[in-house]
């Protein structure tokens, strides 16, 4: 086993190395790229070069605006040594190569640098949008195992019943409910919409946060993430439940639950004595990525329903901004992450069910 884990180490290398180089390849050939961004700001207000350069012979910048770089979309109106200035700011002025390089060498280091449009590095903006990430995808991801591991038990022991059946239907409407719409409809019903105004309808804390005890400050963290969680949760539970449903109909029609009800054994002890490990398998081993998926993927969406400021938001406006220290530093660490947690779903296998052996394989 520990061959294979030490396989596994290796491989993040190349893995890795291979995801940057295929999105820094296609950040080359996407346009609208952060100078372009820059100018696109400056532009809207008004003497640009006075309100940068900080004054200067106007005629001067307006006779040499012509010679303005080409390159970029609305450069026309500015002097090419602020153009050129912004080049070496951003790194700009080398070879797409030597920048990669020099990326990825900050990086081994974990020197993710400074976002272009924010004026703090991206370790610190990682750190300020981190709570309502590891609130959404913690507690998702717990209430989707609490809710749906003991709900598919019970429809797999009663299947055919009316309770499988009408369960069946509830799940599948909830699944079919986007999470977005279900969001919205909580906050018409819930928080002030058009009926109950039972939960607050922005934000992760309180603006009395600070005051409150330790009591309170407990009560209102869950008051304020109650319903982002459960908008974010509905659709998740659907498929976990069905996966568990069925890994327990197959194991409880397999040869030696029937031998062990033959010795005299409760069905309690059947249940959770034999088939659990093995019907729990592929369930609860695959916890590590679904956390991960769910705590680094981030809802957009629901972040932007609920005015939460989260890692979802934030690779989207890194996106639309073309913020790419923040981009490609955040691609770098949750991408290693994830790996890691691929090798750590492969040991939660081991752990479950000491019969695999992934060092035995070929």
């Amino acid at each position: 086993m520990g061959a294979y884990i030490l396989r596994r180490l290796l491989l993040i290398v190349p893995t890795l190395f291979g995801i940057m180089v295929i999105n820094f390849a296609l950040t080359q050939f996407v346009p609208g790229g952060p100078i372009e961004q820059v100018l696109a700001r400056l532009e809207g207000q008004g003497d640009v070069f006075q309100t940068v350069a900080g004054g200067g012979d106007a005629g001067g910048d307006i006779a040499t605006a012509g010679q303005a770089d080409e390159r970029y979309v609305g450069s026309r109106g500015l002097p090419p040594e602020f153009i050129a200035d912004l080049e070496r700011q951003f790194g700009f002025d080398k070879p797409p190569l030597e920048r990669f390089l020099n990326m990825m060498w900050n990086y081994v280091r974990f020197d993710f640098g400074e976002s272009y449009f924010r004026s703090i590095s991206v370790v610190d903006l990682v750190k300020e949008k981190m709570p309502v990430s590891i609130s959404l995808g913690l507690w998702s991801t717990l209430i989707a195992y609490l809710v749906s591991i003991p709900l598919g038990i019970r429809k797999a022991v009663r299947d055919g019943s009316s309770f499988d059946t009408w369960t069946s239907g509830a799940i599948i409407v909830a699944y079919a409910i986007p999470g977005f719409l279900f969001a919205i409809l909580l906050l018409v019903l819930f928080a002030g919409g058009s009926y109950w105004q039972w939960f607050p309808l922005r934000g992760l804390t309180s603006d009395n946060w600070d005051s409150l005890s330790i009591w309170g400050k407990v009560v209102d963290y869950f008051w304020h993430i109650a319903l982002p969680v459960l908008a974010s949760t509905i659709s998740a539970f659907a498929t976990l439940t069905l996966l568990t449903k069925n890994s327990f109909l197959e194991e409880i029609r397999k040869q030696y639950v029937m031998t062990a009800r033959a010795k005299g054994l409760t069905e309690a002890r059947v249940l959770y004595g034999h088939v659990f490990r093995n019907a729990m398998l592929i369930v609860i081993a695959s916890f590590p990525s679904v956390f991960v998926s769910v705590f680094f993927g981030g809802s957009l969406i629901i972040e932007t329903i609920f005015s939460l400021d989260g890692l979802g938001r934030l690779g989207f406006e890194a996106a639309v901004a073309r913020d790419y220290p923040v981009i490609f530093g955040t691609l770098f660490v949750f991408g290693l992450l994830g790996l890691v947690m691929g090798i750590l779903s492969d040991l939660m296998y081991v752990w479950i069910d000491p019969r695999i052996d992934f060092g035995t394989r070929g």
